[in-house]
């Protein structure tokens, strides 16, 4: 049987093969630190389960309206206003189901077919495959060091082509955990007549400055976030997109016939998120992130492993290990192999490059991090 040769673009998430190693390991008796999945440990603020427990109870299980429930995208809203000063109509929210939810619908919306996408390289893989299924060809651009391992509007400048349309950017990034000048991005993209696209699921998760968002600085820009990351909500899928106004009609209308309706119970749920309480939780959670961060950098600096620049945001470190090794696949099995310490392979991230770096994620607690330098160093010492 003949696929569609789209689904051929879209190559394995080779971390969760890497996952299923590690719980084998760990199912015969060995002791594994999970450093590979981008989840946090920790489990859902209790104020989110509690009410979500109490939708179900109450029989608030039947659909909602296709783009959410509408005291969930005034929650949204208030949350722009309050934390990030930006305006954001209620209406121009549509809930989703996990920021993949989002994306899908961006994607679906705004490229097709002989169209250009420009990201950053490295990047999140399923942010290409869902452009590359629309049938646009993505246009992975090498960042570093020099650019802050981020777009800017240099490199916007030098590889925009006729042919491209939309900038795709993420702040903080998976895999290097930086943030974006998005007042910069956002300027040189609209000056090429393109549309922006910032995917802001980590957003909260900042270490070092107030977190932004591109909605602060624009309302034609198209902006994806989830309750997923800052607010441990990863099982609950949902997520959310705010477009600009003319956008809504169309995106909505995919909503309906893609996917109906993000989980009631989970809206019902998640309007607790907002709440004074959470937030307390969160933002202790956000203090824990940032001294596991600080551990880490100060262990992985011994071993010459340390970024060049520390991550400013979510909760990954991204390692070049070329004194090492030139193929992170191979060096994250062996890790695994022989230490029992399960981190990312870089070439799941970046098209040129993935094959000397790797990915760290610090969702481990300070004790169980310290362990894993200490094998880490064990292992590279034998390399």
């Amino acid at each position: 049987m003949a696929w569609n040769s789209r689904v051929a673009k879209v190559a394995p998430f080779r971390v969760m093969h890497l996952l299923e190693m590690a719980q084998a390991r760990e199912a015969a008796g060995h002791d594994v630190i999970h450093l590979e999945v981008g989840e946090p440990d920790f489990p859902t603020p209790e104020p989110v389960i509690a009410a979500g427990q109490e939708a179900l109870a109450q029989g608030r299980t039947r659909y909602t309206p296709a783009a959410g429930l509408p005291a969930l995208r005034e929650a949204i809203a208030r949350h722009y206003a309050e934390h990030f000063g930006a305006a954001v109509d209620p209406s121009r929210i549509i809930v989703t189901p996990g920021a993949s939810g989002a994306l899908l619908l961006a994607s679906q919306l705004l490229v097709e077919a002989g169209d250009r996408v420009l990201m950053a390289d490295p990047n999140y893989p399923c942010n290409r495959h869902f452009m590359a299924l629309a049938g646009a060809e993505v246009g992975a651009v090498s960042v570093g060091r020099d650019s802050g391992w981020q777009l800017n509007g240099a490199l916007v400048a030098e590889h925009w082509r006729p042919e491209t349309r939309l900038a795709m950017l993420a702040s903080p990034s998976n895999p290097t955990g930086h943030t974006l000048d998005a007042a910069a991005l956002a300027g040189a993209v609209a000056e090429r007549g393109g549309t922006l696209l910032v995917d802001e699921i980590y957003q909260g998760l900042n270490y070092d400055e107030a977190p932004l968002s591109a909605l602060s600085l624009s309302n034609d820009a198209f902006v994806v976030n989830s309750f997923s990351k800052y607010f441990g909500m990863t099982g609950w899928r949902l997520g959310w997109l705010v477009a600009p106004e003319a956008a809504i009609e169309p995106l909505t209308r995919l909503a309906q016939n893609v996917f109906l309706a993000a989980p009631t119970p989970s809206q019902h749920a998640a309007l607790a998120a907002f709440t004074p309480e959470c937030r307390e939780i969160l933002e202790a959670r956000r203090q824990t992130l940032k001294a596991r961060r600080d551990v880490l950098l100060q262990g992985l600096a011994r071993l010459g492993l340390a970024p060049d620049v520390p991550p400013q945001g979510a909760f990954y470190l991204w390692l070049d290990i070329s004194r090492y090794s030139r193929d992170s696949q191979a060096f994250c099995q062996r890790l695994l192999e022989e230490e029992s310490v399960a981190i990312t392979p870089g070439v799941d991230f970046a098209v040129r490059g993935g094959e000397h770096h790797v990915r760290i994620a610090f969702t481990n607690d300070v004790a169980r991090l310290e362990e894993a330098v200490e094998r880490i160093a064990r292992f590279v010492s034998r390399l």
